[in-house]
Formats: C-alpha cells, structure tokens, sequence
C-alpha cells in the first residue's frame, strides 16, 4: 500500500488573515524602530563612517597607503570586489528562479535577496572606483570624445566586459525590484494619511504608479516579472563567467583554468544564500517578521547551500587532480604552495568553512536551528572570502621569477576600507528595511490558504 505524503509545514505561522499581513508588512515603514533596529544602525553606520575616512585617506595620500606591492598588484580591493558581486549578483538569481519554479516559500525571501544585489553591487563598484587613485577622472574609461582626443576601450579585454556585464545585470535587477515593490507602494500609500504625513504620501504616490490592484495590472505585474526572471537568470551566469575570465585568460599558473566560469558561479550561489540567511535571520528580530520567516523557509536554504558547498568542493579537488594530472610544474607548484605554503593558514580556512561546514546541515537539528544557521552562514561568507583571497594572492606572490616572490599583508586603511563596506550595505539595508516593506505582502496573500498555519492545522 502507497504511503501518503505528509502535509508540508506551513510557511505562514500565528493564524494571519490578509489584513493581518497588510499590517504586520507595512508596521516597519509606518511605525517607530525598536531597539534591535537602532542598535545594529548605530553600529554599521560607525563601521561606515570609518570606511568612508580610510577611503578618504586613500584618495588623499594615495594607493601607496595601501599594502599592494609589484608582485602582489591585485590584492584585497580585488578580494573584496569579486566578493561582493558574488555576494550581491546571487540575489536576484535566486529571486528569479525561485520563481520561474513557482516555489511558495519564495515569497518571505524573494524581496530581501533582490535587495541585497543592489546593495551588494553598490559595495563592490566602490573598490575599482578608489583604485583609480583620482576618482573625479572616472569619465576616462567611457568611450567618449574628449578633450584629451577620441578614447576608445579595448573591445577584447575581459575587464571591459565586466562592466558591461555588470552594469546590465544591475540594471535588470534594479527593474526586477522596483517591479516587485509596485504593489507594496500602492499599500502604504493607501494607508498613510495625507493630514499626517502629505509629503510621504505624495512619494508613495509617484513611486506606485497609479497602481489600483485592476486585473490588467496583476496581468501586466506577472508577465513583467516572468519576463524579467528570464532575462536575469541567464545574465547571472554571464557576469560570472566574465568576471571568472580576467583570471582565467591570464597565463598565471593557478589561474589558467576552464573550471573557472561554473566554478565562480557556484560559489556565488554558495555565498549568495549564506548571506539571505544572514539578513533573513536579522530581519526577522528587527522588523518583527517571525511569522513569515519561519524555520522551513531557512531549512530550504540550508538544502541548497549544503548542496552547492557540496559542488565548490568537487570543484576545489578537480583543481587539484587537474594541477597533478596536467603534469606542468607550475601549476603543480602553484597548488602544492597554496597548502602547504606560507598561507597555507588561508587555505585551510577556506577548505573548512566552504567544504566541512556545510556538511553540517546534513543534521536535521542543525538544519532546523535559526542559531546555528546564523554560525554557520557567518562561516560560509568568511570562507568564500578567503576563496578569492587565496585564488589571487597565493597565486601572485610566488610567480615565475623567485627574485620577485614577496609575501602581502593588508594595512588598517585597507581592513578599514572593507569593514566600511560592510557597514555601508547593513546601513542601506536597515534604511531600506524603514521605507520599503521587506516582504511582499501582496504575494505572500496568494499561498495564505496553501500554506497559512491555520489551513494546515484543519
């Protein structure tokens, strides 16, 4: 006899009706901030603000503040860079195809994770901008006539493509959000007083569009969106692939790889999750969002993040079987220095938190504690960290003249620099979190009675 499926758990827990939900959502844009709130804004906007000096003590003194050398020439702003377009380009890829997939438990995460892009995107623009030395001279690398005569790019450099890769993905996903958040404008603008609060009002106002909850709009919602998805599905394996490419076109040993393009991708799908449940797990306590980001939607995360720390680590031992296997003593060496070298520190660190960690999740206790995902998503994100880390700077600092092997250490304007992008994205974030519902209430409504935990208890 054919054992009956059990129920699913609910994703929508404390018996909500639809004008409860309308209430608890728009709560954190209509009332005050509790103490949760103010405490991490205090603290990211101290960590912003330090990031904003050494930036500002960079531009004024130089580059040469910073702990670069001639052989180690892409160091920590190239780290940081590649990892937070790995962090930020996976928002809107899991959004999108959570959605093309018609998965329920999107609707609680799809807004924070599209968010995170825009954020995330933001941080990492700021690296290649303060490594121009002279920032106000960014207009140089348009392909404009000038006084200086007609500049035209390299068509044929990987870095050009990055920045058109990059730039149309956030442009896709900037629209992909914008999109989402319609319906959610709508919503505060009706409920916010014009007596109150006219020029709040009137912003909403613009910002729905003249939205009106029609049938022709929802139409119009689901097949912009879909359309969307489509487009930024396929971008995210673009801008992975490229930004994999300005190492894999070198013919630095260690880099010289065709496992680069899906390699660099999965591990931002890795990273990319890891950091959802960093925020999912924050927001919940902030803006008081425990109903609707419950235990099921982090042990559904957790599944994937176990699934693609699984693959990077198929991936690390396929770049060691390939260094052997090759029979090239540069790579062999290249590989042989990154674990047993003088970073062999960083690599364990990365083997540990991106290939052991994980495998954690295969506990169900483990799985299943909002605790021990906030530790372990905390471990990934460092990890993947010291992935690009070791990618660029074990690889550099042993190249193929000996007289020129040096090590490379970071100088506190290079560690202030990069907290003050932490805490740059967690104050967008926590600002964002205050005038934008986290959660799309309007979607969440469609699954209630699917998936509402007073439905499922009858």
């Amino acid at each position: 006899m054919q054992k009956e499926a059990e129920i699913r758990d609910p994703l929508i827990l404390g018996n909500k009706s639809y004008h409860d939900i309308t209430k608890d959502v728009s709560l954190p844009v209509e009332g005050k901030a509790n103490k949760y709130w103010w405490i991490l804004f205090s603290l990211s906007a101290a960590l912003m603000l330090w990031g904003f000096a050494c930036m500002a003590y960079t531009i004024g003194t130089g580059i040469g503040v910073w702990g670069n050398n001639n052989t180690v020439g892409w160091a920590w702003d190239i780290t940081n860079f590649v990892w937070w377009i790995g962090i930020g380009h996976a928002g809107t890829l899991i959004s999108a195809v959570l959605l093309l997939f018609r998965q329920k438990w999107r609707m609680s995460i799809n807004r924070s994770a599209e968010a995170m892009t825009i954020f995330g995107v933001a941080q990492a623009a700021l690296f290649p901008l303060i490594h121009m030395g002279r920032p106000w001279l960014a207009y140089y690398v348009f392909p404009i006539p000038n006084q200086f005569g007609s500049l035209w790019v390299n068509f044929n450099s990987p870095l050009l493509w990055d920045v058109f890769a990059i730039s149309t993905y956030f442009s896709v996903s900037v629209v992909f959000w914008y999109i989402g958040l319609i319906p959610d404008f709508a919503m505060i603008r009706d409920r916010m007083s014009a007596k109150i609060s006219p020029m709040r009002k009137k912003l909403y106002s613009l910002l729905s569009f003249g939205w009106s909850g029609k049938s022709k709009h929802w139409q119009r919602f689901e097949l912009v969106s879909l359309v969307l998805a489509g487009l930024a599905t396929p971008l995210v394996f673009s801008v992975h692939s490229i930004v994999s490419m300005d190492f894999a076109t070198s013919v630095i040993p260690g880099w010289h790889t065709t496992i680069f393009p899906p390699y660099f991708v999965l591990g931002a799908l890795f990273s990319g999750f890891a950091m959802v449940e960093t925020l999912l797990i924050i927001m919940r306590k902030v803006v008081n969002l425990e109903s609707y980001i419950t235990i099921k939607h982090i042990e559904y995360m957790n599944v994937i993040i176990l699934l693609t720390g699984s693959l990077v680590g198929t991936a690390y031992i396929t770049e060691l079987f390939m260094s052997w296997y090759s029979g090239v003593e540069f790579e062999q060496y290249a590989f042989i220095n990154r674990a047993t070298g003088p970073y062999w520190w960083a690599y364990a660190i990365m083997m540990t938190c991106n290939v052991l960690t994980p495998q954690l999740y295969w506990i169900g206790a483990i799985r299943k504690s909002f605790v021990w995902t906030f530790i372990l998503s905390i471990f990934v994100n460092i990890g993947m960290w010291f992935e690009r880390f070791v990618i660029i700077v074990t690889s550099l600092h042993r190249d193929y003249l000996p007289s020129s092997w040096t090590m490379y250490s970071p100088t506190f304007v290079d560690i202030g620099i990069f907290l003050g992008t932490i805490g740059f994205f967690f104050t967008l974030f926590l600002l964002y979190s205050r005038t934008f519902p986290v959660i799309a209430q309007a979607e969440l409504k469609t699954i209630l009675k699917s998936s509402g935990s007073e439905y499922k208890n009858k």
